[in-house]
């Protein structure tokens, strides 16, 4: 069976100088193993909270630049290496690509390995983006600012994983109207993120140049790659962003909005896209 995604825990809870024993649950995190077959080799590996790992290796290979279309991906498995302990193939997800598609493994470089606190900056990760010729995000979607209010509440509400354990991250897409249409759960925002991207790939529904991306806790870097890789014009989160995901944000024509709580939020890039009217 595959891992699941909370486990049960017994934990001492102090209070008032006193001590008593409950039952609480607590985030699974495991190790998420992505293969390419066509390289026989492994590309990645990302600690990550169990649920749509299809989707998340999906979602990882395109908004790294490894594939372009769900069209690459010809198979998508959990593990068949009959060595490999039974409960532990569910970290392992093998990608068959297409016929003749020879992917570059260079984005992949600094990849290698990441955790659910990753982080990228510098430069050369900006030009590495321009490289990868994504067009500027069209500044013709708009939205009020009490769309951009009802957000957080839509979130959280949603988070059935952080109810139960307090211990997610979550990103959400959300149409024009403020209408949530897909939310994953994971310890690291950036995987949660790369889940919804995988699902709208595999769905063929990207880009997503008609939503808005509401993540917990802050803009990073990867937050703002994988957005600009998916078409999203308006980015949202409930801390402040990173300098570098402010200078993706402006290079590439997103609207980033931080500390989105109650009805304040600071506009970091892309202002015209918020009516003020």
């Amino acid at each position: 069976m595959p891992i699941k995604s909370k486990i049960k825990a017994q934990v001492w809870v102090v209070e008032n100088g006193k001590k008593r024993l409950r039952q609480d649950q607590l985030t699974t995190e495991e190790p998420l193993e992505i293969r390419l077959v066509c390289q026989t080799r492994t590309i990645a590996v990302t600690m990550r909270t169990p649920g749509a790992d299809f989707e998340l290796a999906a979602g990882f290979l395109y908004s790294e630049g490894v594939i372009n279309s769900r069209e690459d991906i010809q198979r998508i498995s959990y593990c068949v290496d009959e060595s490999v302990d039974g409960e532990q193939r569910y970290n392992i997800v093998n990608v068959e690509l297409r016929q003749g598609l020879i992917p570059d493994l260079q984005p992949l470089e600094r990849h290698f390995y990441t955790n659910s606190a990753c982080g990228v900056c510098g430069k050369a990760s900006l030009e590495a983006l321009r490289l990868r010729g994504y067009p500027d995000i069209l500044p013709n979607l708009m939205v009020t600012p009490e769309i951009i209010y009802s957000l957080p509440d839509k979130l959280r509400a949603a988070q059935g994983i952080f109810t139960a354990t307090g211990g997610l991250h979550a990103a959400a897409v959300f149409d024009t109207q403020g209408q949530l249409l897909n939310l994953q759960e994971d310890v690291g925002r950036h995987n949660a993120l790369d889940k919804l991207i995988g699902t709208a790939l595999l769905s063929e529904e990207l880009p997503l140049n008609n939503h808005i991306l509401m993540v917990s806790g802050r803009s990073s870097f990867e937050i703002l790659q994988k957005s600009t890789a998916a078409g999203i014009p308006i980015v949202c989160s409930v801390s402040a962003p990173s300098s570098l995901a402010m200078s993706v944000a402006q290079e590439f024509g997103i609207t980033l909005i931080g500390f989105l709580r109650g009805e304040r939020f600071n506009i970091y890039s892309g202002l015209e896209r918020i009516n003020h009217d």
